[in-house]
């Protein structure tokens, strides 16, 4: 895969250095590192998942038509740097061969060579910290090692059954492609939930559309722009939509949150606020321009993400249901 990411790194690293004594002290708070389900909790806001709100999320469905939400994978997809991938396939046993056994069967395989966080993908709780810190209080010294991590590991996170909310920003804010930088504010998510007459409600899973995704169709490619920069949620946002108690939130772009950042807003600090802070977990590269495209604002929501023990990230493709 294409790491298409440098000069987002570079600007990063400047914004690091150029924010580093504007943010020193502000997380002198440590009572996040301590999560109001115990302090054996390793899945955070999953713990909201049960049968009653997977039974309210399959009274969503009127239509039974299906959504894919996952992206095509291949090596010319965007990835964040140095993240790559790439496929071979295999016919072993079988070269020179009319096949296996008296039957001559054949069979290809294959063998995937890269990273769990390219594409469509699931941000585990594991992913980002503070100073080494992650949630609940796990320090990284204590449980990342090299061949996976004891604890908060994508294996942890149970099948995600819930009400989605889609919530159309192009449309809220009139354009086809929302500019790099545009952060979704509190009031701009409220604002957007009222005209789209949708409600956001306690164990949703929030998607936000934005048209980021057309600039990988071939007839408006611009795949540099698309992966150094990206229209998102802003930090007002994430912290009404912590209040509103949601599970996920997830939009069609590779980092979820505005870049570049806002103006006094650290680097992915919108990550830590969702992932270290509050367990809620983050879905980026969402392929939600169908439901856009029908109007969706509310459908059931489906995710079993493959459970590689001790994983940060995983490649997904969520299904929504109308």
């Amino acid at each position: 895969m294409k790491t298409l990411m440098k000069p987002a790194l570079a600007g990063l690293a400047a914004l690091c250095l150029s924010t580093g004594g504007a943010l020193a002290g502000s997380h002198a708070d440590m009572s996040w590192t301590e999560s109001p389900y115990g302090p054996d909790d390793e899945i955070g806001a999953a713990n909201k998942l049960t049968p009653e709100l997977a039974k309210a999320a399959a009274g969503l469905v009127t239509e039974g038509k299906t959504y894919s939400l996952g992206l095509t994978l291949d090596n010319t997809v965007p990835a964040f740097a140095p993240r790559s991938m790439s496929i071979a396939i295999l016919q072993p046993g079988q070269v020179n061969s009319p096949g296996l056994g008296p039957t001559n069967t054949t069979y290809n395989d294959d063998i995937f060579m890269g990273w769990l966080g390219i594409g469509s993908q699931i941000d585990g709780l594991g992913h980002i910290g503070v100073d080494h810190v992650y949630y609940n209080g796990h320090n990284d010294k204590d449980f990342v090692m090299g061949d996976g991590m004891t604890k908060l590991g994508i294996e942890k996170v149970p099948p995600i059954v819930a009400r989605g909310v889609l919530l159309n920003m192009a449309k809220f804010y009139g354009k086809d492609i929302l500019d790099e930088g545009t952060a979704y504010t509190r009031e701009d998510i409220t604002a957007a939930a009222e005209q789209q007459g949708v409600e956001i409600r306690d164990g949703d899973v929030v998607l936000f559309h934005s048209g980021w995704l057309d600039l990988l169709k071939e007839e408006t490619r611009d795949a540099k722009r698309y992966g150094s920069v990206e229209p998102g949620l802003g930090k007002t946002g994430a912290e009404y939509l912590v209040e509103k108690g949601v599970i996920a939130i997830g939009a069609d772009t590779w980092g979820l949150e505005a870049v570049p950042f806002e103006e006094g807003v650290g680097v992915f600090e919108v990550h830590q606020i969702l992932l270290a802070k509050n367990g809620i977990y983050i879905l980026e590269n969402m392929v939600t321009e169908e439901m856009a495209a029908d109007g969706v604002t509310e459908f059931m929501f489906v995710l079993g993400q493959a459970k590689v023990r001790g994983a940060v990230q995983m490649i997904i493709n969520p299904v929504a249901i109308r």
